[in-house]
């Protein structure tokens, strides 16, 4: 499974950055919210099948996976003829500079944001269930609003960065994510979910224009781009988990959770790194 979805986001996200014209972090904030979505639809799906058909219930989760491959089948000869043509692409591709250095510093960044949102997404339903002694069914909504809000602050920074430019919007978007990371951990009641869902919704929001970026560092290579960004980088920061399951150990939930609202901090300066893509894209 981990494989047919690190298949399709490579040339997915190129596809959808040659038909998005100049606006391409508006493009591809609407074409990741479909993925946004999903990830904060499973939780509670999924929740209710292993509740109401037990393990067996996990096999609905077949359904999605054929309707959407079906979907694909039947638009890929729309796709193909909206799609720029491969030989133009390639000269487009050819007039770019690959920026190495920089799309390692870029990964290293989204890397950092990957540890913060999957620290959350980890460790927030036990420190409800096991610090916090709540009831274990606010697991499923807590996630849907923290995942569900990732989704929609996705296509409200699209045309943010589109304007502003994706370096500066790359790099405050990090620093005001802190503080509602850490206003949760002291939050209780409706209060929680709604600090909850603002830091999910800011942190997320620098998913699509990350992407942008990467392909504008390698514009000879934009699939590889898509796949380092969405793929290599995301996976890299679950590595950072591991660590905080080490800490939660040693030290407790808290502070596991306080880390991974802290961690924006180091993405806010790594960000000032960022040098500028070389061609028309650099800002």
């Amino acid at each position: 499974m981990g494989l047919g979805v690190a298949a399709w986001h490579p040339e997915g996200y190129k596809i959808a950055t040659g038909v998005a014209g100049e606006r391409k972090a508006t493009a591809l904030s609407w074409f990741s919210l479909g993925g946004n979505v999903g990830l904060a639809l499973g939780p509670p799906v999924i929740t209710g099948l292993v509740t109401g058909l037990s393990i067996a219930g996990t096999l609905g989760m077949l359904v999605p996976s054929l309707v959407v491959g079906g979907l694909i089948l039947a638009v890929l000869p729309l796709i193909d003829r909206a799609a720029p043509a491969p030989r133009a692409a390639a000269t487009a591709a050819a007039r770019g500079v690959n920026m190495p250095g920089a799309m390692a510093l870029l990964i290293f960044l989204v890397a950092i944001r990957s540890w913060a949102t999957l620290g959350f997404t980890t460790f927030v339903p036990f420190y409800y269930v096991d610090y916090l002694k709540a009831d274990p069914r606010l697991v499923g909504p807590l996630l849907f609003v923290f995942l569900g809000a990732g989704a929609l602050g996705t296509v409200i920074a699209g045309p943010l960065a589109d304007r502003w430019g994706p370096r500066p919007f790359l790099r405050w978007v990090f620093l005001a994510a802190i503080p509602f990371g850490l206003l949760f951990l002291q939050a209780d009641g409706i209060a929680a979910f709604v600090v909850l869902a603002l830091f999910g919704a800011v942190l997320t929001s620098s998913f699509s224009v990350s992407v942008v970026l990467g392909q504008a560092y390698l514009p000879r290579n934009a699939g590889m781009a898509s796949g380092l960004i969405i793929g290599f980088a995301i996976g890299a920061g679950g590595l950072g988990v591991t660590t905080l399951g080490w800490v939660a150990d040693r030290w407790g939930l808290p502070t596991a959770l306080t880390i991974s609202a802290l961690m924006p901090a180091a993405g806010f300066v790594t960000a000032r790194f960022l040098p500028a893509p070389q061609g028309k894209e650099a800002r």
